[in-house]
Formats: C-alpha cells, structure tokens, sequence
C-alpha cells in the first residue's frame, strides 16, 4: 500500500514515492534504510523485504509497519513467516495485512527482479551475487552495499550494469561518487580510500597473533556484523574496497591509495590532475551513504548531523602498515589478476572468520590462509574444478566459473586449516 503522502518533484510538483526492494531487512544497513524512509514520508514506498531468517519477529514488524507486497526469507518455513507476520498484524492493529511471502535460496533474486525504482542489496557475503545480477538484469538502479557481489561477480556485474545503475552504498565509495562530482573522469589522478585502522591500528603483526574475537569486534567507529567488523580488524574489508573501488570507477589499482584515519570524518577522497583534492566529510555513520542510494542523484533534508566545524578537534593521516595487515596488498594483487582470484580471496576469508570465531585459529592466520588459498589457485591447483582455471587466461567469465572458484576455495581453506578433509 502506498504510503499516504506524495513527495515533491521538480519544481515542487507532486511526484509518486520511489519503490523500494529492500534486501538484508533485519540487517545493519537495512534497519538503518528503513529509518531513512520513516524520517521521509512520502518519498519511498517499501515494495518488499528480505532477509535471512534468523529475527523473523522483527523481519514481520518491519513488513506490517510498511505494509511491504512481498516478503522473501532465505531460510524459514513458510509457515513460521506466516505466523510470525500475523502475530505482528495482531499486534499492530492490522489483521487483514497478508503479502505474497516467498522462501528459499532464491528469495532474494526473485524479489530484485521485481519491476521497482531502487533494489537496495543489504546482504552480506557472496551469496548477494544473483539478487545483484537479477536485478540489473531487470533494469533497476541498484544501490549496492553488498560489495562482494561485485568483487566475486567483477566483470560479470560490470557488463551487465548501463551506466549509472549501481549506486554504491559503502561509505568509502559513495563519498568518492560525491567527490567525482567536482570534476571529469580524464582529470582524475587517484583515489584516496580512508580507513580507520580498526580496533588493532598500530600494532605490529607479532602484538596481533594472541587477539580474542571479543577484541576483534569492538570497532571504534562502527556496529557491524559479525563478517564485516572482523574484516575491518584484519583489513580484508579495505581489500575489497580497493577492488570495488577499481570496478565502480575503472580506475587502475596504481591510482588507488590507501590511508589510515582513525577518526573516519573523512570517508574518502578524489586527486585531480591540478593538484587538487575533494574530501567528503561527514560523522562516521551510514545513514548519509543509504540515504543516497535511495535518493540518487538527489540529496534528502537532514539526514545526519553534520561535522562541527567551529569546535577545536584534529584529524589524522597515517600510512598503511602492510607488514602487520598484508590484506590490502594482497586484495591489489587479486583484484589485478582478476578472473576468479577475487572470488577465491573473499571465500576464503567466510571461511577463515569463521574459523577464528570458533577459536580453531588465530587472528593471524585468516590472512595468511587467504594467501596460501589464492597462490594455490593461481598456480593452477584448481584448473580441475573450476572451468576457467584461475581465470586469469579466461576470455570471459561467467556465473558457473565464480561459484565453483567459491566452493573451490572454501574446501581448499578447510583442509588448509585441517577442519575437515577439504581437496588438496
């Protein structure tokens, strides 16, 4: 049901709220994406949710609130959806609330194809890569927080986007979209991808051997998920940044730098030809980042508060020490090799932050797995599995490539480990 105010188009003339496929509901960026739309009546109009199954009661309270058409679950009985959204119905007032509820693997993808304005893909993990595809193939605008479906997916997302359609959600490259705004693609010098440095910054790589996952998740700056705030602590999410920022905006990986920030005021930057350099500033939250990639190109009223500028504070620059967090040279390397490699990279850290949380290994060896699986790959060890070889020498990629390379690199990082027989 749309919701009971228009927004305001050009000229201030009313204009039908943007639809809105919100994938990753219950998640980090989809609980903040739907604070976006509650703050902004009449601008959106929730089409449907999805998430993963594990909070069913607040994916239902979600769906009842905005009276979604469709709800997807990767992994739930229909019948608990159902009952978990007439207990929410109930409880709400609203008992003849009943949408089309789907179920499955194929959730996600099913509800990205959806004929809407704007799919936002929230999930985390690789298995965002076909509600990515799907709907691009549908021709939507796609706001993408999920950057592995773009990293494993590489040339496969690209060829399939027309220009303009994805919309980046990570903080990082939705501040270098807004930076690009200042100038032309040919006067682009590099860009500059801040980091903070996560909850280890400045220790050296023999002070992160013995660190508990309780430490590797307390970020300074941000709540996360679990997958995500321990590849902040290792790096591996800066990694894919600079492949993801190499991928949205074809710059080569020469021409992108990585920079410690501990105060993350400062998302990202663009170097122009002239000497000059664009910041995007803002508090070191998310809610500016979704709210662009709903609103794309426009800029919605008071998202966030911005920085305060007449109070006395200092922001620091320090460089990236690659000998304590191998991660981001190693992503570079990937990220150039192309093909499957970056599939393979990303597989192998699922499994290896699993591994540490399970206290099977130690923070150390989530890098140091994922290198070994990547030079095995590129030496060939898994030309028999995945038909595109490494992918390196492959004219092309395609899906059936990516997700054996994926299931390729998680058995090869199992036996690695010694968690079970793997492939050798």
């Amino acid at each position: 049901m749309a919701p009971a105010h228009a927004g305001l188009g050009e000229n201030g003339r009313v204009s039908e709220p943007r639809s809105v496929a919100l994938l990753g509901s219950t998640g980090s960026i989809g609980t903040q994406a739907i604070d976006v739309v509650r703050a902004n009546p009449g601008r959106f109009r929730v089409a449907a949710l999805t998430a993963g199954g594990g909070n069913l009661p607040l994916l239902a309270r979600q769906a009842v609130e905005l009276e979604v058409e469709a709800v997807g679950v990767a992994a739930a009985d229909p019948a608990d959806v159902e009952r978990a959204i007439g207990q929410a119905a109930r409880e709400a007032g609203r008992t003849a609330y009943r949408p089309e509820i789907l179920t499955g693997p194929d959730a996600n993808a099913t509800l990205a194809a959806r004929p809407v304005d704007v799919v936002l893909n929230g999930i985390t993990g690789s298995i965002g890569l076909a509600p990515t595809l799907a709907a691009l193939a549908a021709g939507n605008t796609l706001a993408l927080a999920n950057k592995e479906s773009l990293i494993v997916g590489g040339q496969l997302v690209t060829t399939a986007a027309r220009p303009g359609q994805i919309v980046p959600v990570d903080s990082e490259h939705s501040a270098i979209a807004q930076c690009l705004r200042g100038g032309r693609a040919q006067e682009v010098r590099r860009l500059i991808i801040t980091a903070s440095g996560g909850p280890f910054r400045g220790r050296s790589r023999e002070e992160l051997r013995d660190v508990t996952p309780a430490q590797a998740l307390a970020h300074p700056n941000f709540a996360m998920g679990r997958v995500v705030t321990t590849n902040s602590a290792t790096l591996v999410n800066k990694g894919l940044e600079v492949i993801e920022a190499h991928l949205l905006f074809g710059i080569p990986f020469e021409r992108i730098t990585t920079v410690i920030h501990p105060q993350q005021q400062i998302h990202s930057m663009v170097e122009f030809h002239d000497g000059s350099t664009i910041a995007q500033a803002g508090p070191p939250r998310m809610l500016v980042p979704i709210a662009l990639g709903l609103s794309w190109p426009e800029r919605l009223a008071d998202v966030d508060h911005p920085c305060d500028w007449t109070a006395a504070q200092s922001w620091d620059f320090l460089p990236l020490d690659e000998v304590a967090f191998p991660s981001v040279p190693l992503a570079r390397r990937v990220g150039a090799a192309g093909g499957t490699m970056p599939a393979v990279y990303n597989a192998a850290n699922e499994v290896c932050v699993d591994a540490f949380h399970d206290g099977l290994i130690r923070f150390t060896e989530i890098v140091d797995t994922i290198a070994r699986v990547v030079d095995d790959h590129e030496q060939g060890t898994a030309t028999q599995v995945c038909r595109a070889g490494t992918g390196i020498d492959a004219p092309t990629l395609d899906v059936e490539s990516v997700l054996r390379a994926d299931e390729w690199a998680r058995a090869r990082a199992r036996a690695v480990l010694g968690l079970d027989e793997g492939i050798s």
